[in-house]
């Protein structure tokens, strides 16, 4: 019996795992007419169906669910087999992709993999926590850095590191000026927030709703960069990890003492590349700066 070629069941397991024939184009390098050939084909060679069309993307059958569990272990194993031989050849050469949401705490983590691993090329691409999880899923990238954990069975995730969220203003903001103050004296404030999906905004949105305090937003931007920015042009105030407030003299971090909110940074993969070495190295200096936190200072001996 004719069997379907390695080219089709790609294309086939690039389709499913994307969700779009345009998308798996967009991963494997060909154009997407060829991607539908490939499809076409299986399902007319084999007598089955195994895409139900669904606007611009595509949904799987029952027996394109079952073929797609076979085929996925059969690229992951590719995968990993061609890790292990590259590691073996080049004492981990190799290209690590490393997604996250800004670089105050992936940075560091690259910092000391170069220091331990010189020969092997990294590359950060940034974006918000839900591009982050789709890239992993889709492969895109290797490991993620995001804030807050990922409830899929999928994915490994490791907590990293508890960030407080911070208040900040205008030097010449009316509150900037005072010792001390609680969320009620943000009531009515006017605020310069990330866009729906930022998981910074959630949170500290999440804890004004419980405190019952409400605020006003006229401005959206996309970056912590630009809320820093408009915060010191005098448009509003805005709230940043502790971890990512950059010291400027136009600036003023509020003093306000029951401020409890907090982002969990976490590092991702998928469960089936755990043993990937590039991947396991990474995870492994991640553990090691979680170690060198944990350890207590000179000053609190």
């Amino acid at each position: 019996m004719d069997i379907s070629s390695s080219a089709e069941l790609k294309a086939f397991d690039a389709t499913a795992r994307t969700g779009s024939m345009s998308a798996a184009a967009r991963l494997l390098g060909i154009r997407q007419p060829t991607i539908s050939a490939h499809i076409a084909g299986l399902e007319k060679r084999f007598g089955v169906e195994l895409f139900v069309r669904r606007g611009r993307g595509v949904e799987l059958t029952t027996f394109g669910r079952a073929l797609h569990e076979i085929s996925n272990r059969i690229y992951h194993a590719e995968q990993q087999a061609a890790l292990l031989l590259l590691s073996a050849r080049s004492q981990y050469e190799g290209h690590l992709k490393v997604a996250a949401v800004g670089p105050y705490n992936v940075l560091p983590m690259v910092k000391r993999y170069r220091t331990l691993f010189p020969r092997i090329r990294l590359a950060i691409n940034v974006g918000d926590s839900r591009q982050i999880v789709d890239s992993i899923l889709d492969h895109r990238d290797d490991v993620g850095v995001m804030l807050h954990a990922v409830d899929d069975q999928r994915v490994h995730c490791i907590p990293y590191r508890r960030q407080p969220l911070i208040v900040f203003a205008s030097s010449s903001h009316p509150l900037a000026s005072l010792k001390t103050m609680t969320l009620s004296d943000l009531e009515g404030q006017e605020f310069v927030l990330r866009e729906q999906g930022s998981q910074t905004r959630s949170i500290f949105e999440s804890g004004l709703a419980v405190a019952g305090v409400r605020v006003r937003s006229s401005l959206e931007v996309g970056s912590r960069e630009a809320v820093r920015e408009s915060v010191a042009q005098g448009l509003g105030l805005g709230v940043v990890a502790q971890t990512a407030f950059v010291a400027d003299s136009r600036l003023v971090v509020l003093p306000i003492r029951d401020m409890a909110l907090s982002t969990h940074v976490h590092v991702i993969c998928l469960v089936e590349r755990l043993s990937a070495p590039l991947i396991a190295s990474f995870l492994g200096v991640v553990e090691d700066l979680k170690r060198l936190e944990l350890q207590p200072t000179a000053g609190q001996r």
